[in-house]
Formats: structure tokens, C-alpha cells, sequence
């Protein structure tokens, strides 16, 4: 069995516009800060003393605690099999289930400067709390750091283990927890915030919860926590059987009312906001906020009065949602009494659409229109705060995305998760030519122009490929690790001529370059959008960011061929490219641009 988390086969953005009227009121904060996605197993093993046994594997998929294993070499070929992983005699997807790299919290301090230095504001880290599998979607409980992320594992486990879960006076601050509380102030003493992962649609088969009601059955004080469908009772001849999350046994459903989630899981879940959003009682030192998983899989009811509870803690806190689904099931959570933001999946279809896709692309015109829809639908600021991503821990990789531009269209969302695996034939798993991260830097600089905060994945910046999950989710590389050439296909075969793995350090400036500019451009955050320029004949593509008196007028230069355009300009005698310094002369209130082929010009006005 595989466990794709978070996305399922559905027809993405159908865009209609609509009018809102009500004020809405989003942090401010978020308009202004560049995003990185981090995936804790894979970012940095920081603390070798802490890694995963075999035994902290128990409960995950696939459920073998038995076969030969060891952590797996952060810098080994991804798809070939290590010694101990032949021996069991599966595939290669069997193993990456298995596989754990030893990425932790103390990595991410340790990394922190790094994340500073690409100008980076803000961290997502994807789930954090006791888990068995890789991704820890899992949750043993909210209320705990995972052990191995922490310095003190065994004595993390004790501790947890004496206390009553159902009472938070029982609760104590672990090792992990109390590395977290660390991570935090690390962050914020570098203007960084963090937002937690909070699934709370399901847990893990591991749940304190959720083993209780498998120990006493009706007797569990958990069991009105999951949907059971039949008790085990030998005299009524049925078996225990309960409601997964989409049919999967591995993610026991938290069950829901006609109010959301049920009396006895919402206040923990309340306790464990509170818990990590002021954990002392100032929310100045806990999470920032929070991305919900799965958010569409909840009642509204829950996320309204959860949304309350959240803001009474911090009323500057940040909830960004997953929901990828039709734009008019999007909306009703984006009227400003549920979430600020989703993770926008909308701005990343309709950019593939422009950028990527070479069959059926989409025009300038096109671009344009879908792009003014998409940022019109929501109420007051929503637009500016939408986190925009082209990838993430959910989808293939970025660069692999232009790698093979026409293998899937993101719009269609099943057919483009399923295609873009490497199982499929048609899929090209191996490294991105120069021309494809030329086009990467294109599409960077859009997002980092555009309406909305732009959102790294880790490792974009350096480069990395993969396709979807779980290949989207290799280690970080890193430029001080000498990284094994990827040799091996996914199904055995060597490929013709190995390939490098390394840090590409002109994109990871050129990505540091564009967090530096938008981070001293006010207008690129908080500036209105105008359209000033659209050639379908040329494919150029040209808007302006205003806020104040400052203005930024973006080039998109979407052709294959070198383009030259004429602006009108009534004020400033001088334009200049805030990325390469390149001027441009103005004459007669007309500037003549000269772009070179896939390229974008950030253009300010001198003096």
C-alpha cells in the first residue's frame, strides 16, 4: 500500500470571479516574507546520536520491524538499493518507505543561518510531532516532539510514557519539545517565523488514543475519538473495524459530528494549540502559526471556532489551509473566519499552463486574464498572504516539473500525480538540462514579483530533481557533502551516463538575488498589480508593483528568442535592472528594453 497524503484525483480551479464586501483582516507579516518548506528527515542530521533504531519505525508502513536495516547514507545514489535493503527481497518503493536519513531538529539550527542568508521569513515545517513513518503524518500525539528529532530519545520516551495524555497537568517538556521551544527563539532572534503542521483530521495507528480503544474496546474512555464500525465481539461475531482516512487502516479518522470534530479530541487539540503557541503563557515565544493538512477533510464549524480560539492566543497568528479542489469549495474558507491563506496549488496550475507545459500553452493574454481571476476571488488582503508554491512535499519536484513539460497537466490533479511517478514510462527521473533551470529562474522571478508570498521548497534553490512522492523527497544537498552520482533507475537499470549531485550555486544566488530584492521592495508585497505590457506575438509579459512613491516594473520574457519592447514613461530619466544592473535610457518619455531570451527584468527607476 502506498499513503498519498493531502491530494486526490479531482478537476483543479474552475475560476469564476466573484464580489466580497466584508473586511478581512490577514497578519501583516505574511505579505512580506519569502516562505522555505522544510521536510525534517530529509534537511539536516545535525545530532548522529539521536537517530531512528529500527523499533521507532513500528506502526508505519510497511510494517516490517524485522528485515536487515541501518540509516540510510544521506549521500547515496537514491535508487540504489544499500546491502541491508537486498536482502529482504522487495522493490525499491518498499525500501524508500523504510528508509529514514537522520534529519532533526538541532539540523534545522544548525541550518538557520543558511535559511537567513537565501533571505528567507518564514519556515513551514512539515509534521514535526512522536511519529513512526517518515513524514509523520501519523501522529502518535500532538503534545510531544518526536523523540528522535530531540537529543535525549530514550529519555523522551520515559518521560511520555508516565504520563496521563488525557491530562495536560501531566504533560512535561521533553528534550525534543524543549529543542523545539529552542528552534523557535533561534528563528525569531533572526526574524524568521515558523509555522507548525497540524493534522487533525487523523491519527496514527501508534495514537495513545487510539491504541487505548484497541486495548479496552467500548471500555476506552478514547472511544467516542474514532469512527468504530463494529467492536471486537466474539459472541456477536464481529471483529474491530474502524474508519480509516480515505479507506487507509494506517490513519484512523478523528470522528466528526454535525459540529466538526467531536467534544473529547477538540479540546486536546486545543490544548496542544495553546501549547505550542505559548508555551510558557507569552505567545512571543511559541509557533507563529499553523498549516492545517487535509483542512476540506473537517467541518467548517471546527475551523471557525478553532480559528477563534487560535487568534485569542496570538491575534497576528498566521492559518494557512490545504485544500486543493474546485475554487468554489476553496472560497468558503477564505471569507475571513477560517484561514488567512491556502497553499496556492491555483497560482502554481495556471503558471504551468504559461511557463511549462509546450503543448497547448497557454497564451500571454491568457496568462494575464486567469492570473487577474484567481487574485480577485478572495475578500480584502487574502490575495497578498497566499502562499505561492510550484512544488512541494506532495508533488514532483520543481525543475523535474520542466524536466518533462508535457508529460501530465497540473490542472487535472489525479492524472498529473499519477504521471508524473517515476513508475511511468513516459516520466524522465533524470537531471535538468541548463536551458530547463534557465527556465526555473524565469518562473522564480515571477513568483517572487507576483501578488503573494513566494514559497521555496527545501532544496529548489540548489537544484535538486525528483518526481513525485516519495522521490520529491531526497536529502537536502548540501555544497560541503561530496554526494554519490545518481547511477541506478528506479527499476535496477544504470542509467547511460551517470549523473552528478551537487549544489548549483548560480541558481542558489541567483534565488538569494530576488529575496534580497523583494525584501527591500515594499511594492513587491504590499504594491497593487497593473498590467503594462501583453504580446501573444512576442510572448512578453510586463506589470508593474506600486506602493508609495516606489514602483518595480516586471519584464517576462516567455519566447526562446531575444525581445525588444518600448514603455512609456512620463517621470525618472534612467530604468536599471535590479538583478544584473543593466540600464536603460529614457528618451521622450519612451524607454526602449532590450530582453534576452527566457528572461525577467526587475526595473527600477534610478536617482
Amino acid at each position: 500500500m502506498k499513503v498519498v497524503h493531502g491530494l486526490f484525483a479531482i478537476t483543479l480551479f474552475l475560476i469564476h470571479t466573484h464580489v466580497f464586501s466584508q473586511n478581512v483582516v490577514v497578519p501583516e507579516w505574511a505579505k512580506q516574507v519569502v516562505w522555505y518548506q522544510i521536510f525534517p528527515d530529509r534537511f539536516c542530521n545535525g545530532d548522529t546520536s539521536n537517530d531512528p533504531a529500527l523499533a521507532d519505525t513500528r506502526g508505519s508502513w510497511p510494517h516490517d520491524d524485522t528485515s536487515a536495516w541501518q540509516l540510510s547514507p544521506w549521500t547515496s545514489d537514491w535508487y540504489a538499493m544499500q546491502p541491508w535493503e537486498r536482502e529482504n527481497g522487495k522493490s525499491i518503493w518498499y525500501q524508500l518507505q523504510r528508509r529514514r536519513y537522520g534529519g532533526d531538529l538541532q539540523g534545522i539550527i544548525n541550518k538557520l543561518d543558511y535559511v537567513k542568508e537565501l533571505g528567507i521569513g518564514a519556515i513551514y515545517l512539515n509534521p514535526v510531532f512522536m511519529a513512526p513513518s517518515l513524514h509523520k503524518y501519523d501522529a502518535a500525539m500532538y503534545h510531544h516532539i518526536e523523540p528522535t528529532f530531540g537529543p535525549d530519545p530514550e529519555g523522551d520516551k520515559k518521560m511520555i510514557a508516565a504520563e496521563d495524555p488525557s491530562d495536560p497537568a501531566t504533560w512535561q517538556w521533553t528534550s525534543a519539545d524543549k529543542l523545539a521551544l529552542q528552534l523557535i527563539d533561534e528563528c525569531h532572534k533572526r526574524n524568521i517565523r515558523i509555522i507548525f503542521d497540524g493534522v487533525f483530521n487523523h491519527m496514527g495507528v501508534n495514537s495513545f488514543a487510539f491504541q487505548d480503544v484497541v486495548k479496552n474496546q467500548q471500555a476506552s474512555k478514547y472511544k467516542d475519538w474514532f469512527t468504530i464500525l463494529s467492536w471486537d465481539d466474539p459472541a456477536a461475531g464481529t471483529t474491530f473495524k474502524y474508519q480509516g482516512w480515505f479507506g487507509v487502516p494506517d490513519l484512523p479518522e478523528i470522528r466528526e459530528d454535525e459540529n466538526g470534530i467531536v467534544d473529547g479530541p477538540k479540546q486536546y487539540i486545543n490544548a496542544c494549540t495553546k501549547r505550542w503557541m505559548a508555551p510558557d503563557g507569552k505567545s512571543t515565544n511559541g509557533i507563529d502559526g499553523w498549516r492545517l493538512d487535509v483542512a476540506f477533510c473537517i467541518d467548517h464549524d471546527f475551523w471557525k471556532s478553532w480559528r477563534v480560539f487560535v487568534k485569542s492566543i496570538n491575534p497576528d497568528a498566521y492559518l494557512t489551509a490545504e485544500v486543493i479542489d474546485k475554487i468554489e469549495t476553496v472560497r468558503p474558507y477564505l471569507e475571513g473566519d477560517e484561514f488567512d491563506a491556502v497553499m496556492n496549488y491555483g497560482f502554481a496550475v495556471i503558471a504551468s499552463e504559461f511557463f511549462v507545459n509546450k503543448k497547448d500553452r497557454i497564451t500571454v493574454t491568457q496568462f494575464d486574464s486567469l492570473l487577474h481571476e484567481l487574485r480577485h476571488v478572495y475578500p480584502g488582503d487574502i490575495s497578498y498572504v497566499m502562499q505561492n508554491l510550484y512544488d512541494s512535499h506532495d508533488t514532483q519536484r520543481f525543475t523535474s516539473y520542466l524536466h518533462n513539460s508535457d508529460v501530465a497537466r497540473f490542472r487535472t490533479w489525479g492524472d498529473y500525480f499519477n504521471k508524473t511517478k517515476a513508475t511511468n514510462p513516459d516520466y524522465n527521473t533524470g537531471k535538468p538540462t541548463e536551458a530547463e533551470y534557465r527556465q526555473q529562474k524565469l518562473m522564480a522571478l515571477f513568483q517572487f514579483t507576483y501578488v503573494g508570498a513566494p514559497m521555496i521548497y527545501y532544496g529548489d534553490e540548489t537544484g535538486m530533481w525528483g518526481a513525485n512522492d516519495p522521490d520529491c523527497r531526497k536529502p537536502m544537498v548540501w555544497g560541503d557533502k561530496q554526494y554519490d552520482d545518481e547511477v541506478y533507475n528506479w527499476d535496477g537499470s544504470k542509467k547511460a551516463i551517470p549523473e552528478q549531485v551537487n549544489t548549483n550555486n548560480n541558481l542558489f544566488d541567483y534565488y538569494k538575488r530576488l529575496a534580497a530584492i523583494r525584501n527591500i521592495s515594499p511594492s513587491l508585497s504590499l504594491g497593487e498589480i497593473e498590467t503594462v505590457l501583453i504580446s501573444d506575438k512576442q510572448d512578453v509579459y510586463v506589470f508593474r508593483r506600486t506602493y508609495g512613491s516606489e514602483t518595480r516594473i516586471i519584464v517576462i520574457n516567455n519566447s526562446n528568442e531575444k525581445q525588444t519592447i518600448r514603455l512609456t514613461r512620463n517621470s525618472g530619466k534612467i530604468l536599471y535592472d535590479l538583478v544584473t544592473g543593466e540600464m536603460f535610457d529614457v528618451k521622450n518619455n519612451m524607454v526602449e528594453i532590450t530582453c534576452p531570451p527566457i528572461q525577467g527584468l526587475i526595473l527600477a527607476q534610478k536617482g
